[in-house]
């Protein structure tokens, strides 16, 4: 239903989860389900800001690694995406996120990603802007058209060397060869410990450092220059879209209830209610 709504008006989505949070302002209207009033306001919005979740790849049939199914061995990503695992066991750290691009890789952009994507299209030949602002680290929205998308918690198909600081888009299946055929899920299977010296590696001759996945992981900040474009567009925009995410994870948390609180219009799709739905227009 949900879905059928937002391509009825060239947006699209889908999806999400729990929450817990208190938001920066109280809103004093009810929200609103009525579709005919959103389409009034997106009628008029001449800059538009969509901000996305994992909620919009689960379309795709992407792990979200959240809640109980949310483990791969026996593990769940707090566990594995920290800079604290990294360090002490990088092969495992490897081996997870080799798991999950060899599972993107097989994946393509659903309704919501073509949607969005149409959307921002069709809009740019009226000269009004649709910008995405996407807390997934997959590769979809860009994969569906989206031109105009700021990823706050980076790329799983980049690379960032830890000796050198060298960012590269790195898109190869295995990533390197040891990593071939490892990865599995499966809570009985035995780690690969694979040395340091056969895990990605730069490739810049005169570095040859070990590489870790370009993403942003718990306990680290996000990169500054893409927060700086991320809140022009929130300050800027005269809609915000909030889509297949719960709004649990800080700062992404933040930027819907910032719109918000100068009186924009919030409109939020998601299959079950949030401590934000009642908050929101």
């Amino acid at each position: 239903m949900i879905l059928r709504n937002l391509v009825s008006i060239g947006l699209g989505p889908r999806v999400s989860s729990p929450v817990t949070r208190r938001p920066l302002v109280e809103m004093t209207r009810s929200a609103s389900s009525d579709m005919s009033e959103f389409r009034k306001v997106f009628s008029k919005a001449r800059h538009i800001a969509i901000i996305t979740g994992a909620g919009v790849s689960a379309e795709s049939g992407v792990p979200t690694f959240r809640g109980a199914a949310g483990y791969w061995r026996k593990w769940q990503s707090q566990d594995i995406a920290t800079p604290e695992a990294f360090f002490r066991n990088p092969s495992l750290v490897w081996e997870f996120y080799h798991y999950r691009r060899e599972v993107m890789l097989s994946k393509g952009p659903n309704a919501a990603h073509l949607a969005i994507a149409e959307c921002e299209a069709r809009l740019r030949k009226q000269g009004r802007s649709v910008v995405v602002i996407t807390q997934v680290i997959d590769d979809l929205h860009r994969q569906a058209g989206s031109r105009h998308v700021l990823k706050i918690h980076g790329s799983l198909f980049e690379t960032r060397c830890v000796s050198c600081g060298h960012v590269a888009v790195n898109q190869g299946s295995p990533i390197c060869a040891a990593l071939e055929g490892k990865g599995s899920p499966d809570p009985d299977t035995s780690d690969a410990k694979i040395p340091p010296e056969e895990l990605p590696r730069c490739e810049k001759s005169d570095c040859h450092g070990l590489l870790r996945p370009n993403v942003t992981w718990f306990g680290e900040t996000l990169d500054s220059h893409v927060l700086t474009k991320v809140e022009t567009v929130l300050d800027t925009c005269d809609l915000c879209l909030v889509v297949g995410t719960s709004s649990i994870v800080y700062p992404a948390a933040m930027f819907a209830p910032q719109v918000a609180s100068r009186g924009v219009p919030v409109a939020e799709f998601n299959i079950e209610t949030t401590s934000e739905t009642t908050r929101f227009t």
